[in-house]
């Protein structure tokens, strides 16, 4: 293993039951949002993740942080120690608690898959979400001074107000928030403002890792760029992992250092920002960037076109599964599913053409 791998992916599933009404009798049948994926994130890194709508993305990110349990896999989380302020509590309830911080703080690898719940919550500070509407996933009840210090409280990490401020203030400065802004309400925001708001609460807790589920994607373009350079900088400043889950391919392209491609629940493609863009090899992932629009209004727009949509999860083709839209199926892709395969320096594939 990599000493700078800070998650590892190892054949992830997940499977949702779908009762399924007949004449005289209900019958049950597997949803593979999420079938056997594969792969690592390393510390301060950005992974991408892109694909169509309903190919499993955000059941990816949600599995990885225990929001859903996976059916099958694991996710091993690589930690090292770091310092962290229990104090408020006393008796035996600190020395539980404190021995389960010392456990997810310490050096050492956990596997999230089985972790026990108070385990788990006491393993969350390390990681965190960024959720991709802006306007609904804030309470607007509560002060954005309150919205950014609630995963310090709910999480048992600290009660002292005074410190709870002075973290707030210093990470809403990080987020380009004035410390008027922490006194009103979210209502009173723009949606570029509510999501910088956003970013401030998932990163209060200084995590490892954090998913950025279309957190760009509800906002107009110039606000778009200002997001994206916000959690480069924060990045660069924190150390902090990113998987950055979007549609949008050129905004992916500026984020991320890595790109996974994701179709019907697999990944037909991962590999190195640069390679994956200007040496595609999977005819889904050329599909995809043949779609971008060009800046020059004089080129030439001709993306390429697929047959068909995205095939039923519940009856997901066999073989590749792109075979029933690909120009370059044969019987052999419909027959038997492609191997994933290194064609390059961290260049990996599925696809019997390549």
């Amino acid at each position: 293993m990599k000493d700078d791998v800070l998650i590892e992916v190892k054949d992830l599933e997940v499977r949702f039951p779908i009762k399924k009404k007949k004449l005289f009798k209900t019958e049950i049948e597997e949803l593979r949002a999420v079938d056997g994926v594969t792969f690592d994130i390393r510390r301060g890194e950005t992974v991408g993740l892109v694909g169509e709508s309903g190919s499993g993305k955000t059941t990816v990110g949600r599995a990885i942080l225990r929001a859903i349990d996976p059916t099958g896999g694991d996710v091993i989380f690589h930690t090292k120690k770091r310092d962290v302020d229990v104090g408020h509590l006393e008796g035996e309830e600190l020395r539980k608690f404190r021995k389960k911080m010392n456990m997810v703080f310490a050096e050492g690898s956990h596997s999230l898959s089985d972790m026990a719940s108070d385990l788990l919550r006491a393993f969350r500070p390390r990681m965190s979400l960024v959720f991709q509407d802006p306007y609904s996933s804030l309470n607007p009840r509560m002060t954005v001074r309150d919205i950014i210090a609630e995963p310090l409280v709910a999480g048992g990490l600290m009660t002292d107000r005074e410190k709870i401020d002075k973290r707030v203030r210093k990470i809403a400065a990080r987020c380009k928030l004035n410390l008027e802004h922490l006194r009103r309400f979210p209502h009173a925001f723009s949606g570029g403002q509510r999501q910088r708001i956003c970013i401030a609460r998932a990163l209060v807790t200084k995590p490892d890792f954090v998913v950025c589920d279309e957190s760009v994607s509800a906002l107009d373009v110039s606000i778009q760029a200002e997001i994206v350079n916000l959690l480069k900088d924060l990045q660069e400043e924190m150390g902090v992992a990113f998987l950055f889950i979007a549609h949008d391919l050129s905004v992916v392209a500026q984020m991320s250092h890595r790109v996974a491609v994701m179709y019907v629940g697999k990944f037909v493609e991962y590999a190195p920002t640069e390679s994956l863009f200007f040496e595609p090899r999977h005819p889904y992932t050329r599909a995809l960037l043949s779609a971008i629009p060009q800046a020059d209004p004089d080129a030439t727009f001709d993306p390429m076109r697929l047959q068909g949509e995205i095939p039923n999860p519940l009856a997901a083709p066999s073989g590749c599964r792109f075979h029933t839209r690909c120009p370059l199926a044969t019987e052999e892709c419909a027959r038997g599913e492609p191997d994933w395969r290194e064609v390059a320096p961290e260049h990996f594939v599925a696809c019997h053409k390549v």
